[in-house]
């Protein structure tokens, strides 16, 4: 059993995977598509995904703004958390705060050394670990203080 976490983007879709006994959320790849409209081919290699890792919960990151409000990006990612389940009907899908973990992302990119290059191919993926990290470390605590 293991959980997909996802970084929705207008034009990316960065996806991180969690190991087999959900401690730890590995970065797995960044999912391109033409435009943000362009949607099928994405579905599709999630579905790929879901099926290989034998996936039983998406951890999808929902885009607050800081001051707890929703953002311009949350009725998007609705959608697709909409289009996912309708594909998806055996994967629980969980929405994840997904504040400051681009930033986050690209701090511990650079801090790694990583070229500007390099940040613009892997930031997505990375933020999606951090989604998917955080969400595992909240079920532990959850887990630890019997809450």
């Amino acid at each position: 059993m293991r959980y997909l976490g996802l970084d929705y983007g207008s034009r990316t879709i960065g996806v991180a995977i969690s190991d087999p006994f959900l401690m730890t959320a590995l970065g797995l790849e960044t999912i391109r598509r033409p435009e943000e409209g362009a949607i099928k081919k994405s579905v599709a290699r999630l579905g790929e995904i879901i099926e290989e890792y034998g996936v039983m919960k998406i951890v999808l990151g929902y885009p607050l703004n800081l001051d707890n409000t929703e953002s311009e990006r949350c009725a998007k990612t609705l959608g697709f958390k909409d289009r996912l389940a309708r594909n998806f009907k055996r994967v629980e899908i969980i929405l994840q705060d997904e504040r400051l973990t681009t930033v986050t992302a690209k701090r511990d990119l650079v801090s790694a050394g990583a070229t500007a290059r390099k940040l613009g191919e892997v930031v997505d993926t990375a933020a999606a670990g951090i989604i998917l990290q955080c969400y595992l470390e909240k079920l532990r605590t959850v887990d630890i203080n019997g809450r």
